[in-house]
């Protein structure tokens, strides 16, 4: 037996690969299918099933291509209604995978469909259950993204039962395989971890420690910020299916000359720019939008642009297939082309941004500058620069309206890379006298600059959208 977690950092996503005796399981494959197979190839084994936990809002799944390309058999779980073949499977139901046996465990809760899968190992014990957006390390799944058919209480109410008749009732030693880690918008605070045990989580995670179902419900659906709006639409694309990564990428990996680039934002095309914020500073396309690939590229893409709206492209030499196929893994398909060449060889006029250290920032802010916070929520409450006002990066550009557009902001986020992002969407409504911060609050910190706790009088922009 062997078991293999593939984890893509920039969707904080985990994918898995089950082999036993020469047949292969894959669950929860991301869009592109190449790196699964050549895996599979390598070892000898063939895919036999393709298991799907849900229907993902946070990225397209790869499962369609894989089965396409492999003969793979695709599996749901009860509730499910893809509209193209599968088997649904149903509660218990146990798929035998070379030696060993893949049971359903029905776990709605996330979503209606949501299953976990647990693996019986050559003895027939519980050895490991992958258990998707139901249960995270030291998190659960987030209930609210059924876009009103049905409340967040209700599916609070639905995994409570779930973990506790499911998950909680395994044995200690079982191996919990989540389908998400750290920075993923599936849970409230995921931990850092990206695997567990199931004895691990019932004595640290707090949505196992509840008292009762109403504590239960009432601790999963407090807090929880607004999902991204693309995630609606690409647990529609899930469902109904898509087209080929291949054919995607045939569309969308297309050059374009500068006139063609300018006639593209002319008519509406939003300028992504998918280099690194520090290369990004130096000197971008007026208008551009910068979410480097550096980042969780997809994922601020998703929170950010309408995922209907067409996009055109700069990005390093040599990245411009990987910036397509980031965008395609999040449903992402309206775009137009890249700017061949890139940035060198635009010659029209470039817009640049103004950076300082974290030792400048007193400096800057004694000229009258206002400290612009892009930070989440979370990361606020732990400590914050005093005076500081905060904007998170997920609400703009509609959380910036009521902010001077003639005054300085010094605008910094944790590490650096959420910063600029924030710049370059304020560039877009107007702003011009904008100053980042190399390094964010981390930079900040390790340089002494005084901070305070959310308990303290600060001043705290009120927040829209």
């Amino acid at each position: 037996m062997h078991i293999e977690q593939l984890y893509t950092n920039c969707l904080a996503e985990a994918a898995y690969y089950i082999e036993s005796n020469g047949e292969v399981a894959i669950i929860d494959p991301l869009r592109e299918t190449q790196p699964y197979i050549d895996l599979a190839t390598r070892r000898g084994s063939r895919i036999k099933y393709v298991m799907e936990t849900h229907f993902h809002a946070d990225f397209v799944s790869g499962h369609i291509d894989l089965a396409r390309e492999t003969g793979a058999v695709i599996v749901y779980g009860p509730m499910a209604d893809p509209k193209y073949d599968v088997i649904i499977a149903k509660d218990n139901q146990e798929f035998t995978l070379g030696k060993i046996k893949i049971r359903v465990l029905h776990t709605p809760g996330h979503t209606p469909e949501s299953s976990c899968y647990l693996l019986l190992d050559e003895n027939g014990d519980e050895h490991a259950v992958f258990t998707g957006d139901t249960l995270f390390v030291g998190d659960v799944g987030r209930p609210d993204l059924l876009d009103g058919k049905m409340s967040s209480e209700e599916l609070a109410g639905m995994l409570y039962d779930s973990l506790e008749t499911k998950l909680k009732v395994l044995p200690d030693h079982v191996t919990l395989y989540p389908g998400h880690g750290p920075g993923s918008a599936c849970g409230k605070n995921i931990g850092k971890e990206t695997m567990s045990t199931i004895g691990e989580q019932k004595r640290f995670n707090y949505a196992l420690k509840a008292k009762s179902k109403e504590d239960f419900i009432l601790q999963v659906t407090e807090g929880i910020q607004p999902p991204p709006q693309y995630f609606f639409e690409d647990a529609r694309i899930n469902k109904y299916g898509y087209n080929s990564i291949d054919a995607v990428l045939e569309r969308n990996c297309k050059p374009l000359s500068q006139s063609d680039f300018v006639k593209a934002a002319e008519n509406g095309a939003l300028i992504l720019d998918a280099r690194q914020s520090d290369v990004f500073e130096k000197g971008f396309v007026p208008g551009s939008l910068n979410i480097g690939l550096n980042g969780q590229y997809a994922v601020w893409v998703g929170t950010l642009i309408d995922i209907n709206r067409p996009l055109v492209l700069v990005a390093d030499s040599g990245k411009e297939q990987e910036a397509v196929l980031r965008l395609a893994r999040v449903g992402y398909e309206n775009v137009l082309g890249f700017l061949e060449g890139g940035i060198e060889a635009w010659s029209g006029q470039k817009d640049t941004v103004r950076s300082v250290t974290a030792l400048e920032v007193p400096a800057v802010l004694d000229q009258q500058g206002m400290v612009l916070d892009v930070r989440r929520p979370g990361e606020w409450k732990v400590s914050h620069l005093p005076g500081a006002q905060l904007v998170p990066l997920s609400d703009m550009p509609a959380n910036v309206a009521h902010l001077d557009r003639d005054k300085t902001y010094v605008v910094h986020c944790g590490g650096g890379y959420r910063s600029m992002t924030a710049i370059s969407l304020m560039k877009q409504e107007g702003f011009r006298n904008l100053i980042n911060v190399y390094g964010g609050f981390t930079a900040m910190m390790n340089a002494g600059l005084n901070v305070v706790t959310e308990s303290d009088n600060v001043t705290t922009a009120s927040l829209h959208g």
